[in-house]
């Protein structure tokens, strides 16, 4: 097949941990054909959706490892598959790649489906399954806010659409810095905040369980660093082996096949405790690490959903 990859510039990338270079070196052992753009380069001109970019070849060889054809032009409805790879900000550039990337269907498979992507967002999609979640407000009021953590003492407070860690807050109860957060982040952003009932499991660590095509195939644990509440690895995280308890096992049965029906093969989703956090649709992590602990190709199971969608 001929597959293209949407994503941030490759040069900086860790390939020891990047999920889209696990992704497209998996699809080159499978004998695919490789194409490489950033968002950017991304345009619709003349009725047709196209990308400037370059025909791609990897390796792992740290500071090697994407070897690059000439830039030229490409009309993508003539890839059989089109990644949506490049990481958040979800803002209007992102979104408007998704309505651009929605009119190569059905010719061309683009994972994840870039509707259900921009429509299911990572901390808006949990919201259908509120039995599975924490308490959870989403407000920009700041009366709104006051009024949950008043409710709940201990907090977490975050950007909507942020990413990686950043911008996370814990407030416990006794904490007297709401205001001035609320107006750090209006001042700056349009975006309303989501506000969640502090977990106190997260000590233990932030396990992202992988699934594809609806179905996990395993987990991680992330650890947070001392001193820290977060447990990205973005932030300075570590990661550790780990395993599906039956609560993983029951918040994936509940949400496995609304992300099947909606075309997200490769989903990433947090749990903290029993308590399902956000729902990763557009660029999860944690291939590699997981193959690692493992000793499972997970880059194989996600192209032979792929493969078996195209056939």
């Amino acid at each position: 097949m001929k597959i293209a990859f949407q994503m941030d510039p490759i040069g900086p990338i860790d390939i020891t941990a990047d999920s889209t270079f696990r992704i497209a070196e998996e699809a080159q052992a499978r004998g695919h054909q490789l194409f490489y753009y950033t968002p950017d380069q991304l345009a619709f001109q003349d009725g047709r959706v196209t990308a400037r970019g370059q025909d791609l070849t990897v390796q792992r060889v740290q500071g090697n490892h994407a070897i690059l054809g000439e830039i030229r032009e490409v009309d993508l409805s003539d890839f059989d598959v089109v990644w949506l790879r490049q990481d958040p900000p979800f803002d209007m550039f992102y979104i408007t790649t998704t309505h651009l990337l929605d009119r190569l269907a059905p010719g061309t498979l683009v994972v994840n489906d870039p509707f259900w992507v921009r429509n299911y967002p990572e901390k808006l999609l949990v919201l259908d399954f509120p039995d599975l979640t924490p308490p959870t407000t989403i407000a920009r009021d700041l009366e709104t806010l006051r009024a949950f953590k008043d409710l709940h003492g201990d907090v977490i407070l975050k950007p909507l659409y942020g990413n990686g860690g950043a911008g996370v807050f814990k407030l416990t109860a006794e904490d007297r810095n709401l205001s001035s957060l609320h107006e750090l982040f209006t001042g700056f952003s349009r975006e309303p905040l989501i506000v969640q009932k502090f977990l106190p499991d997260v000590s233990a660590g932030d396990k992202r369980v992988i699934l594809v095509d609806g179905a996990p195939v395993g987990v991680i644990n992330r650890v947070p660093a001392a001193g820290e509440t977060r447990s990205n690895m973005h932030v300075g995280g570590r990661p550790e082996k780990s395993r599906l308890t039956d609560r993983d096992h029951e918040i994936c049965a509940a949400i496995g096949p609304l992300l099947r029906e909606k075309g997200q093969v490769f989903v990433g989703i947090d749990v903290i405790g029993t308590y399902l956090t956000e729902i990763n649709v557009t660029s999860p992590t944690g291939i590699q690490e997981l193959e690692r602990f493992d000793g499972i190709n997970v880059a194989a199971r996600i192209w032979e959903a792929i493969e078996a969608k195209r056939a």
